[in-house]
């Protein structure tokens, strides 16, 4: 399994969905959208606009939060297999 999170040191969700995945040992690549050039570019090439956290999971985008209910515990478990308690 090949994960990367666009992620930067002042998003909160960001805090959050990279928690998850250490507290379920999921390997991951940390791609910091304000210190690494281009990676902004990066998500708005494939999201459209500015908006991280995001997930590429074996080369496919997704956005592991929605607005307005925060970080998506359940959709999340299920896509890794892990169990959401």
């Amino acid at each position: 399994m090949d994960l990367k999170v666009y992620s930067a040191a002042w998003c909160r969700d960001c805090r959050e969905a990279k928690r998850f995945l250490t507290q379920h040992n999921i390997a991951f690549k940390e791609i910091d959208i304000e210190n690494t050039p281009g990676a902004a570019d990066e998500v708005i090439a494939n999201v459209g606009k500015r908006a991280i956290p995001q997930f590429v999971l074996n080369g496919k985008w997704g956005q592991p939060y929605q607005p307005g209910r925060g970080f998506l515990y359940e959709e999340m478990a299920e896509l890794f297999g892990v169990s959401n308690s």
